[in-house]
Formats: C-alpha cells, sequence, structure tokens
C-alpha cells in the first residue's frame, strides 16, 4: 500500500526554538520529547495525526545557506483582515520579510526566525478547509514528472496538473496539498525542509522503500549511519525520509 506524508522535517540550530515559532504561528502545541520538537495540532499528542502533516523540527549543526529552500510552507488565510493580522503576529514572534525575487504579488513572502522562507497567502477558496497549512511547495523543472512520482510514491490523489504546476492531496480530503511549482535553476544544496513518510501498519517498510526505487527514487547518504529510517531523493534530488512504524 502507497505510503502516507505524515511530518515536514526542518533542520535548524535551535530547533527548540523553531518548533517554538512555528507551534505559535500555526495555532499548534509543541512537544519535545527528545532532541527533536515536533509541532502538532493543540491538545494530547496524536502521531501521526489522521489528517493533518505534523512539523517535526531537528537540530543541525549547520546553519541555513544564503540559497532559497526549494521548499517552503504556504499559510492559509480566511480574509485581508485575517491576513494582516497574521503577518503582525508572525513578525512579533520573530519572522522577518523577505525577498525571493517575487516582485508585486497578493501575498506576503517571508521568514522564520533560521531564514527558513513562507508566504502567508491571500484568502483562497480552494484552501478554506486545510487548516493552518495551505500547502506544501516544491520548486522543481518537471511539475508533471513530480507528480507521477509523488502520486504513485504516497496514497494522496493528484489534482490539477499542467506543465508549470501540480498539486496533490490526501484522499480523506483534509490537510495541506503538496504542490509542486515549476522553477527556474537547480538544486544546489541540500533541503532544509523535506517530507518524511510512513507505511500503514502491516505493510512491509523494506517492500515500500524498494517500490520507490522503482519508481525513480535514488539512496541518499547524508551521514545518518545506521538509523531506524531510510533516506531517499525523488527524481529531481528532493530528500525524504521513510519512517519505522512507531
Amino acid at each position: 500500500m502507497p505510503l502516507r506524508p505524515v511530518q515536514l522535517n526542518i533542520k535548524a540550530l535551535d530547533a527548540a526554538a523553531v518548533g517554538r515559532f512555528w507551534a505559535r504561528a500555526l495555532g499548534w502545541s509543541a512537544w519535545s520529547p527528545g532532541v527533536t520538537t515536533y509541532v502538532g495540532p493543540p491538545g494530547d499528542l496524536v502521531w501521526p495525526d489522521p489528517v493533518v502533516v505534523g512539523v517535526d523540527v531537528v537540530p543541525v549543526p549547520e546553519p541555513k545557506t544564503a540559497t532559497k529552500n526549494r521548499v517552503h510552507l504556504d499559510l492559509a488565510t480566511t480574509s485581508a483582515a485575517h491576513r494582516a493580522e497574521l503577518v503582525a503576529r508572525l513578525k512579533s514572534l520573530g519572522a522577518t520579510p523577505a525577498d525571493v525575487g517575487q516582485g508585486e504579488v497578493p501575498w506576503t513572502v517571508l521568514a522564520d526566525p533560521e531564514g527558513n522562507e513562507f508566504c502567508v497567502l491571500e484568502p483562497r477558496e480552494v484552501y478554506r478547509d486545510t487548516g493552518p497549512i495551505a500547502a506544501l511547495v516544491v520548486d522543481c523543472a518537471d511539475p508533471r514528472a513530480m507528480a507521477r512520482f509523488w502520486g504513485g510514491a504516497t496514497d494522496w490523489i493528484v489534482h490539477d496538473v499542467t506543465d508549470d504546476h501540480a498539486s496533490l492531496r490526501s484522499a480523506r480530503g483534509g490537510g495541506p496539498y503538496l504542490e509542486f511549482l515549476r522553477t527556474p535553476g537547480v538544486k544546489t544544496v541540500p533541503d532544509r525542509l523535506h517530507l518524511d513518510l510512513l507505511p500503514y501498519p502491516g505493510d512491509d517498510r523494506a517492500a515500500e522503500v524498494d517500490r520507490l526505487r522503482a519508481l525513480g527514487a535514488t539512496d541518499l547518504d547524508l551521514g545518518q549511519g545506521e538509523v531506524p529510517w531510510t533516506c531517499l531523493a525523488d527524481p529531481e534530488g528532493h530528500e525524504f525520509c521513510v519512517l519505522a512504524l512507531p
């Protein structure tokens, strides 16, 4: 059975501080049972959440480079007033304006306290029921090819596909979209953000990893050593991990 996206992994120098930022930004809660900080919906921790894609902030020794991330978050808003309030609140939490060459656009581009770019969107009907995260956006050269790979890799449904944009969403009809945006340039540095995928109970993780390789994924050595997850890259080199079942 295809895998399910369960969390967005963010690398940070100060995982606890970045986790607190994203918890407050999204109106969620932060838990730090070990070295990482997990951010998810308020209330008792449920992992994996059946619909929501959580955020897992992992400490690393290297700071973000000046290169724009090729994976970022888009945040949803419900009105112009909500967008203005959210932008002001995010800045008060430590977000800063970011210029990624966007020019005059109806959304606001910001960066979190460690420089990871994200967007606060103007109200859009398509994101009315996603929750605070509208989409996980991946820059790529070929959205059609990315939709084929990720549509085969996961149990998410492929939606609109063009030469410039493709999107997927959980078959449950909730949570964020996974979007691929045709963008100039190529990947030159490791992704600061990546998706973590999880098998369903009873599925064979090793068989799922082999299936991903057959779809075009390649093995990735990030110096992770012996770990209970498998690091891979999609056909355009974006890192992702297949986690072990809890």
